[in-house]
């Protein structure tokens, strides 16, 4: 294990310690399923005490880098990371962030057209027959009159995640799993009383037809088509809050 046991000198030790081994993992020094050093060898070596290192394994622990296992071969190991999980906890912090408002919605539509778009192109020209039906599908889901407004939101997700799909770039649908999964949703929440569905279901249309065409730059027009009116639906959704507040 070629990590550097320099002493700590500062407050968090516990802290320095977690992050240091954190660091050994996210450089590849720490291999995924390679057990740590007993809690007393790594006591030892960072010169501290054993509960210092328990709580710097709580840290590590707490943020999936580690697991632990009982038994005469237990120990720590470090995890094997998931790509839907670790996507999962990146969209989760990303929706209390902006819950908390740290991110202002305009700023996730913004960035949210930004990679869109880098999407529709990729998408336009690695079209395939699965995600083209997925998307055709959930058009068909949210033409119908009969679903309620959390159907169509569950649709309108499904729809963009077909989209993410299309690019067939794993390191642009682990980016992107954050903004459908978890802003997309929140979007959805705040404009979904100023929008009108039929508007999305046609821009829906229009995206998919440039697709299946191989027209990279229709389909981006039909992304920054439905982003401004996505705009305008948060714009009279603030305006009304707004005045509700004031009344």
């Amino acid at each position: 294990m070629a990590l550097k046991y320099a002493p700590l000198v500062t407050d968090s030790l516990a802290k320095q310690i977690a992050e240091s081994i954190r660091r050994a993992i996210a450089d590849g020094s720490l291999k995924a399923d390679e057990r740590l050093p007993t809690e007393e060898e790594l006591a030892r070596r960072f010169e501290v005490s054993r509960p210092t290192i328990r709580e710097a394994l709580k840290r590590l622990a707490a943020q999936n880098l580690i697991r632990s296992r009982r038994g005469p071969a237990g120990g720590n190991f470090v995890n094997r990371p998931d790509r839907e999980e670790v996507g999962s906890m990146i969209g989760t912090s990303l929706a209390l962030l902006v819950g908390l408002g740290e991110f202002d919605l305009s700023n996730v539509l913004e960035a949210r057209y930004e990679l869109e778009v880098v999407c529709a192109r990729l998408a336009a020209e690695r079209r395939a027959d699965p995600e083209l039906a997925i998307m055709a599908a959930e058009i068909e889901v949210q033409a119908s009159a009969s679903i309620g407004d959390e159907e169509f939101c569950g649709s309108d997700v499904r729809f963009h995640r077909a989209l993410v799909d299309s690019t067939h770039n794993p390191v642009i649908q682990f980016v992107m799993f954050a903004v459908i999964e978890a802003l997309q949703p929140i979007e959805n929440m705040v404009v979904y009383r100023f929008r009108d569905r039929e508007a999305i279901v046609e821009q829906h249309r229009k995206l998919l037809r440039a697709i299946e065409a191989g027209d990279a730059a229709a389909a981006v027009s039909a992304i920054s088509e439905q982003t401004t009116y996505l705009r305008e639906a948060f714009a009279a959704a603030r305006e009304s809050r707004r005045q509700r507040d004031n009344a």
